[in-house]
């Protein structure tokens, strides 16, 4: 039996995602739907890329429907619309960066019409979603996982955290992790130069030490040395990854100071520097409080 999945929202992470999902279910004789809330982005992606692009209620009928979307709100606006008419027996598989409170509510909600939810998160940016090699990290049953695993075209890796919630939780601290990462290099970066030191001879010291982390090695050079700053992922939706991560521990009842103050840290930088600005970014108010550019 032939089955469809749609695609819904076609951004910098979803447009690239769904191309590999267009051409794995066309490999497999079934239908690929896409959306976007601009219905023009959804004809230009089906042009180049071979889906038909739909109207939101074209959706319903789906097997599997895939999410992109900025936060759960999106998420929750396309589900309203979309509720009463979903097909028994699909599978709901949101790949945005979500709340975990969100994915239970959601998931309860969809298990009532007959539909199985799944939290899918990804990381691995632009160039993983392009290359097809983005790591998955799936909340909810082991057992409907297995059912769509091979949906997952986008990705190199996937990984079951637990139930659902698990994986939107991961991603929150995965991504406080880089914050942290990021904040603290920029700290110790600023400091050193307003002793003089070459930033650029720090970095490459750092890289070969103990200190590095993926800001030091793949953002700070190319993003903040080089005052460039291109916007790939915005401080807004970062300062909301990192605030999950702050319900996540305060929810847990965990101590988790670093990661608490540095999710507060990212929210003044986007308060400040920009919500729509790179994330590299959130080392000007690093600059700001130190009175020193990075450079």
């Amino acid at each position: 039996m032939t089955r469809t999945a749609a695609f819904l929202g076609l951004g910098a992470m979803g447009g690239p995602m769904a191309a590999h999902v267009v051409r794995h279910r066309q490999a497999q004789g079934g239908r690929a739907l896409v959306w976007n809330r601009t219905r023009s982005k959804a004809e230009a992606h089906a042009a180049e890329f071979g889906g038909e692009a739909v109207d939101l209620a074209g959706v319903a009928g789906a097997d599997v429907i895939f999410t992109c979307l900025p936060t759960s709100a999106e998420g929750d606006g396309v589900m309203d619309a979309l509720i009463g008419d979903l097909r028994e027996g699909a599978t709901w598989v949101d790949c945005t960066s979500g709340h975990p409170e969100a994915a239970r509510r959601q998931s309860a909600r969809l298990r009532k019409r007959g539909v199985a939810f799944l939290d899918a998160p990804v990381s691995g940016g632009p160039w993983g979603a392009e290359a097809g090699k983005l790591t998955v990290m799936v909340g909810g049953d082991a057992g409907v996982l297995e059912r769509v695993r091979g949906d997952l075209a986008f990705a190199g890796r996937v990984v079951h955290m637990g139930e659902v919630g698990a994986g939107f939780a991961v991603k929150a601290v995965n991504n406080t992790l880089m914050a942290v990462n990021m904040w603290a290099a920029g700290e110790g970066l600023a400091a050193l130069a307003r002793t003089g030191v070459d930033l650029h001879a720090a970095l490459d010291v750092i890289n070969a030490s103990s200190g590095r982390s993926y800001p030091t090695e793949s953002l700070i050079g190319q993003r903040v040395l080089t005052r460039e700053f291109p916007v790939t992922f915005t401080l807004g939706l970062l300062a909301k990854d990192t605030g999950i991560a702050a319900d996540v521990v305060r929810e847990a009842g965990a101590s988790a100071p670093v990661l608490t103050q540095t999710a507060a840290l990212v929210r003044a930088a986007a308060t400040t520097v920009g919500a729509g600005a790179d994330y590299s970014a959130m080392l000007r108010l690093v600059e700001q409080m130190n009175g020193q550019e990075l450079r």
